[in-house]
């Protein structure tokens, strides 16, 4: 089969500085195959979480989260996680305030299938909703149509220039109570595909995360451009955050940590039935 020939898979991710560094050797064609080509779709999580739901995809990035409503669809893939050891998403404030202040709180969310949400839920149960897109969070707080907003991605890094204060780092809160790094986001194969092209989609994927790490000068130019403004520095820290050796191989301990979160959610009775974590290999 030659590469004209090769099937084309849609491949659907976040127009995040961090994913676009890990796809980095994907987009620009330095990872390729003889059995398949990629035409990549850039969407916000929750949309992308939405239609996974409806299987629109074949490869497609989603929340943790959202995996028990997918499962029967799609297969999780060892290498795309995204992963916050030790840290995560945060819950901001125009003022100061303690986190047992978060309850009853109209809080501004990036959606309801988000990791980040899950996690605020185990938190805390008690608060009223806002749903804003993720990256109008911060300004939602600072317009006070929400006394506190969840912040995932960039904003982690850039929500105290503009006088903002952090509540909670959910990252940390995690780690403390269950010993785990958070595991926020996946990449998902449809379980229709072969396994032939899923074993390649794994390998490429892993390729190309590696090739952004080994070449991590021109992957970060690459990726400064989906990094909304953001100073050079700091989208160089967020993506350090979030591409990692966990990235590259989520291990035994990413499927672990997982299936404690999707265990604890369900638990919790904010996951309608309890699933089994599977990762394609």
């Amino acid at each position: 089969m030659t590469q004209a020939e090769a099937r084309e898979l849609v491949c659907a991710h976040s127009p995040d500085s961090d994913d676009a560094f890990m796809f980095y050797g994907l987009a620009t064609r330095k990872i390729r195959s003889r059995l398949l080509a990629f035409r990549h779709v850039l969407e916000d999580i929750e949309s992308l979480n939405r239609k996974a739901m409806e299987g629109v995809y074949e490869l497609t990035a989603i929340s943790y989260h959202a995996y028990p409503y997918v499962a029967s669809r799609y297969l999780l893939m060892a290498s795309g996680s995204s992963v916050g050891d030790g840290y995560g998403p945060i819950l901001v404030a125009a003022r100061p305030m303690a986190p047992e202040e978060v309850k009853g709180k109209r809080i501004a969310i990036p959606g309801t299938l988000t990791t980040a949400y899950l996690v605020l839920k185990l938190f805390e149960p008690d608060f009223e909703p806002v749903q804003v897109p993720f990256d109008r969070i911060p300004d939602a707080v600072r317009e006070h149509s929400a006394d506190l907003g969840l912040v995932i991605h960039e904003g982690q890094l850039t929500y105290g220039k503009t006088g903002l204060h952090c509540v909670l780092d959910f990252g940390r809160w995690w780690k403390k109570s269950t010993g785990f790094p958070l595991p926020l986001g996946a990449n998902a194969l449809s379980r229709d595909l072969p396994a032939e092209l899923r074993e390649e989609c794994g390998r490429m994927m892993r390729e190309s995360i590696q090739y952004a790490l080994d070449n991590h000068e021109e992957a970060l130019n690459y990726a400064l451009q989906f990094a909304r403004e953001m100073d050079p520095a700091l989208a160089e820290k967020f993506i350090g955050m979030y591409v990692n050796h966990y990235t590259v191989d989520a291990g035994e301990l990413i499927p672990k940590a997982a299936q404690k979160l999707l265990d604890m959610g369900f638990e919790a009775g904010l996951i309608p039935h309890r699933v089994e974590v599977e990762f394609a290999r």
